[in-house]
C-alpha cells in the first residue's frame, strides 16, 4: 500500500461530518452556457487543507540534462526530497487559498504526481521547464461530499537558464521562490474556476434575444 506524507495546512473551523446533505454552492454570477447545464462561480473558503506527496514518487540526484524521474529538485541541500516538495507545497497552497473570500466551507486535497526541476546541469545552461502535476479534489467541509471531483492540475513553469538564472539567485529570486509564488496563483486560480452544475435549462450567452 502506498505510503503518503500527509500534512494539513489549513483547519480554522471545527466541523463534523453529516451522513447526508445536498450540495449548495453559493452563487455570485451564473453565465448561461449549454441546455440542461448552468456553470456557476464558486463561493469557497478552504477550512482544510490536505497535501500528499506520495513515497512511490521515483527521485533523481543525477547530474543530466533530463533524469527520468517524478522528482527532481536541487533547490534545497541533498535530503528527503519527498519532505521537501511537500514543504514547498504546505507553504505556497495555503497561501493561494487564503485569498480566496468564499462563503462555502470546503476541504480541499492535494496530491502531488511530479515535481520535476532542473538539475545544475540544465539550470545553468539552457533552462528549461519546472514540470508540475498534481492531483486536486474539493469535497464540502461539512458533509464530505466532493464538489470538484479529482482531476490533474498542469503547473508547469518556465525555468531560468545560465545567466538569468544566476542573476535571479542574486536578487533572491530562487527556484524554490519562484515555484512557491506560482504554485499559490495556480491553487487559487484552480478553486475560482466556474462549476458546471446540471438542473438549469439555459442558453448560449451569444444567442438571439427575443
Amino acid at each position: 500500500m502506498t505510503t503518503f506524507l500527509r500534512f494539513i495546512a489549513i483547519s480554522f473551523l471545527g466541523v463534523s461530518l453529516t451522513a447526508c446533505a445536498t450540495f449548495d454552492p453559493a452563487t455570485r454570477s451564473a453565465p448561461l452556457e449549454v441546455e440542461g447545464f448552468q456553470t456557476l462561480e464558486p463561493s469557497f473558503d478552504v477550512t482544510e487543507l490536505r497535501i500528499a506527496v506520495p513515497k512511490s514518487l521515483r527521485v533523481s540526484e543525477a547530474n543530466v540534462y533530463y533524469p527520468i524521474a517524478d522528482i527532481v529538485w536541487r533547490g534545497d541541500p541533498i535530503g528527503d526530497r519527498h519532505k521537501q516538495v511537500l514543504d514547498i507545497f504546505a507553504v505556497s497552497m495555503p497561501r493561494g487559498t487564503a485569498r480566496l473570500e468564499g462563503v462555502q466551507p470546503v476541504a480541499v486535497d492535494v496530491e502531488v504526481t511530479r515535481f520535476h526541476s532542473l538539475t545544475e546541469k540544465a539550470r545553468y545552461s539552457v533552462g528549461g521547464v519546472h514540470s508540475i502535476r498534481f492531483y486536486l479534489t474539493v469535497s464540502d467541509a461539512r458533509t464530505g461530499l466532493e464538489i470538484v471531483p479529482r482531476r490533474l492540475v498542469n503547473a508547469d513553469l518556465a525555468a531560468l537558464g545560465g545567466r538569468n538564472a544566476i542573476a535571479a539567485d542574486r536578487e533572491g529570486k530562487t527556484q524554490k521562490v519562484r515555484i512557491s509564488n506560482h504554485l499559490a496563483q495556480v491553487i487559487e486560480q484552480e478553486l475560482s474556476r466556474p462549476l458546471v452544475a446540471p438542473g438549469a435549462v439555459v442558453v448560449p450567452e451569444d444567442a438571439p434575444q427575443s
